[in-house]
This record gives C-alpha cells, structure tokens and sequence, in this order.
C-alpha cells in the first residue's frame, strides 16, 4: 500500500486524512474503477444481469455523510443498481450482501482510525473483503484511469438507488438463532456497553436487550465524535473499566467505529487485552460447540495455540488481514477463526470478523461456564505480549527486515507478511517477534510475544533499537 499526504491506497482499498489528501474526487475515482471491475466479473460470469447491485453503508464518522454522496455519484454515474443501508455496522453489511444477491459492497469507515481518517472497504459477493488478486486488478483500473478520468454514463443510463432498513433486524435475528439464548437469558447479565459513538450503536444494545441483559450503554450517540480512539485497545478502554466497576456489572463490551471488533471488560474491572477476544472465542468454540481447525494471523497471542492443543486441534496462521483468515478458514474448513485486534470470525454465521456476534458468543461462553468472566479469565493461558509503533518510510520496509533476519542466527522465519522471527524451544515456538508494515497508516508495527511480560517487553525493546540503528545508518 503506497502513502502520501495522508492518502493510503492499496489492495484493500483507499484509506486517508479527509482534507489531507484524501479527497470526494479520489473516493468517486476508485468507486468508479471498483464498478469497471465489477461489470467485468458480471459479464466474464455470463449473468444476465447489466447493472452490478452494489449494497453501501457507512460508520457514523462526520465526513461519512460527505464521502456517501461522493460514493453515490460514482456508483450511479457507472450504471450501478444501489441499496444504501444507511448507518449500521461493517458486519451487519457483510451479512446482507448474499442476503441480497449483490455482486458488491462498500463500507465507508476507517474502523480503528481516529476520527479526521476515513476509508472505503469492498467486498465480493460473498460478503468477504476481495482478496489480494482482487483488489489488485481494482487499483489496476484506477491507476489506468487516473490521468484520462473516468467516464460517466448519460442519462438513459444512470444506476438506481433503493433503501434497506431491514438490514439490522436479519443480522439480529440470525445472532440470536446463532447462540442460546435462552440460557444467555436466564444469567440475566449486568453490561456496560462503550459504543464509542460508532455504528455499533446501531445493533449492539438492540441485541444485550434481546438477550436479556441490564443494559448500561456509554458513548450511545451516533455523532462519530470519538470519546477515545476507538481501536480497542487496553489503553483506550479506562472509562469502560471504570464503569463496569461503579455500576457492579458482570461484563463490559466496547467496539471500534464499525463493530467489526469487540473487546471484553471482565467484572473486576479488568480489560482481558484484545487478542483474548478470539483465544475466550476459541477457547469456548472447542469446549462447548465442535472441535476442528483453528485460524489466525500471524500477530496473534500464541495462547490460540496452547488452548487448541488441549483439545488436539490445529492452528494454522495466515497473513493480517480479515481476507487472508476468512480464505484460509475456507480452505481448512475451520471451525472457529479471527485476529488478536478483538475480531472474531464465526464461519457458521458469516466469513467475516463479526463484533455483534462475538458479544453474543462471548456472552455464550461465560454463561455457559458457570463462573464470573474474572475466574473465567483465569482458566485461560497467558504469555506477556508488547506492542510499539514506529514511524518508518515504507519504501526502506524490505531492507529493514531483510537486515533484522541477518542478526538472527537461531530462530525460524516466516515472510510471508513482514518477518515472523520465531524462538522455538523443543519444536514449540516459546517467545516471537512480527515486524510488519501496517495496511492501514504509515507505521512499522512491532508486536512481541514470550513466556512473560518481562521477557516480551525486553524483546520489543531490542527490535525497537535495532529499528532505530538502522534507520540513522541511512
């Protein structure tokens, strides 16, 4: 993904600063070559259809509403048949593109990013993001179209433009047919909902309620004005963990801008870290439903790993990215699959990180369990983890890692995003470091993990200065 005047475009769409390079024409430009390559794949296909059906949607960002008619124009002036969803979360979309037949979606959001940043994410028919060769051949289009501009249809052939405000109730439903209930019911949960003002808010106090809970909801409005950055992180969660204290709840739930990710508050007041989102969700998937294959990316706690062993089950790790783990659940018919950034994917509901559901199946979990979600949390394995962000130009990327795996002498490398620079003890993997370019800001991520918080934290610190050493030998 290239980067420029807060402008990111890439495989996975186009994501920047909304008056710092990332501008209506740019986002009705790549909507554009996104509808060119969807005509292509109906017309490669041999469907009768003409006109793609594209579903759109939107967080609650203030230059969301902006952006959507910058969308609308793009998809109408090429001929497009539109759905617009309105405001609802990115998996509540993803579960009415097959709802609907649609050949395509958009969501305009920049999920984690604070709020001057916004994005706009495609998917394919199944409701999955495109893939790599995908979203290759749609920035293809746009690079070739980006000097001549893009043509726009006369008026015998505009696209159309329809509503649907069913959208949230089916996505509802079908999370409620998904778990139990009833016995989520009858725990009668005290919760605290953040919804950080995002488009959560849409769907998630919809269901707690539905579910039988006490609500508590924080930050419910839909004003996009963040009361925190809204990556749901530990560091951004005190006033959740504040309130599920002063209110005695069982549990407190906070998502990002569009609920594509859920983290957990257990009633202690106590954030379990991002990652144990999906190690909880992996951990209740192979107890309480069925066992089978395991995926995740790359980044993601080993304690995945040490909770699938006891139940003699395979993990299998992908690049980052919600595609990369959604294809490989596919190919490995997983049962249970995610990223350690509290995203969930729940393949009998959809391939997709799900925050709504995950709520629910979370909520499953310890209901199921018997226990408070603290003494829940303890029952599961744990390994220090350390996390820093480094400003780096992405054009030295290659040489960096190619610098950093030459210094290593005892451990094994993965590269197939980024380096993976694993320390095995006795063919197990007991401590890791994953340097990679973010997809999603101009930043080298460092994420580490080992057998405790002090050996993480020393390890982080050394890739840091090594970081540090070469980017000052330029």
């Amino acid at each position: 993904m290239s980067a420029s005047n807060g402008l990111m475009k890439g495989v996975s769409g186009i994501r920047g600063v909304i008056g710092d390079g990332f501008t209506p024409e740019m986002a009705m430009n790549f909507v554009q070559a996104y509808a060119l390559y969807l005509q292509k794949q109906i017309s490669e296909s041999g469907s009768a259809r003409h006109k793609p059906r594209v579903l759109l949607a939107r967080d609650t960002r203030p230059t969301g509403e902006m952006m959507k008619h910058a969308v609308l124009a793009g998809l109408l002036g090429s001929g497009c048949e539109v759905i617009d969803l309105g405001i609802v979360s990115t998996p509540t979309l993803q579960f009415a593109v097959p709802r609907h037949e649609a050949d395509g979606a958009i969501c305009i959001t920049a999920s984690h990013n604070p709020v001057e940043w916004n994005a706009l994410k495609f998917f394919q028919p199944s409701g999955m993001y495109l893939d790599k060769a995908q979203g290759q051949e749609v920035l293809d289009i746009y690079d070739a179209h980006e000097e001549t501009g893009f043509d726009c249809g006369d008026w015998q052939h505009m696209g159309t433009l329809a509503h649907d405000e069913s959208a949230i109730g089916a996505h509802l439903a079908r999370v409620l047919e998904y778990v139990d209930a009833d016995l989520i019911r009858s725990k009668k949960f005290k919760v605290v909902l953040d919804g950080c003002c995002g488009a959560g808010n849409t769907i998630s106090p919809l269901l707690l309620r539905e579910l039988g809970c006490e609500l508590i909801h924080i930050n419910s409005d839909l004003s996009g004005i963040f009361p925190h950055n809204p990556e749901p992180l530990n560091k951004n969660l005190g006033q959740l963990c504040e309130a599920v204290k002063a209110h005695g709840a069982d549990l407190g739930f906070v998502h990002d801008a569009d609920a594509d990710r859920v983290a957990l508050v257990t009633d202690a007041g106590q954030p379990i870290g991002e990652d144990f989102s999906l190690v909880w969700a992996v951990a209740h998937c192979l107890k309480n439903r069925r066992r089978g294959p395991v995926v995740t990316n790359l980044s993601t706690s080993m304690a995945v790993d040490a909770v699938a062993r006891e139940y003699d089950c395979p993990v299998h790790r992908s690049p980052v990215g919600d595609v990369n783990v959604s294809t490989m659940m596919k190919e490995t018919d997983a049962v249970i699959g995610g990223e350690g950034n509290g995203g969930v994917i729940m393949p009998d509901l959809q391939l997709g990180r799900d925050g709504i559901a995950g709520i629910a199946y979370l909520l499953e979990f310890v209901a199921m369990s018997g226990l408070k979600a603290s003494e829940l949390d303890a029952t599961i394995p744990r390994f220090g983890n350390s996390k820093e962000t480094i400003e780096f130009p992405r054009e030295k990327l290659k040489l960096l890692l190619d610098w950093l795996k030459a210094k290593e002498k005892t451990a094994r490398f993965d590269e197939r995003d980024g380096l993976k620079i694993e320390w095995p003890k006795e063919g197990i993997t007991t401590s890791w470091a994953h340097i990679r370019g973010s997809g999603t800001e101009p930043i080298v991520r460092v994420i580490c993990e080992a057998q405790d918080q002090t050996e993480a934290e020393r390890i982080t610190r050394k890739m840091c200065e090594e970081i540090e050493v070469f980017a000052q030998s330029w």
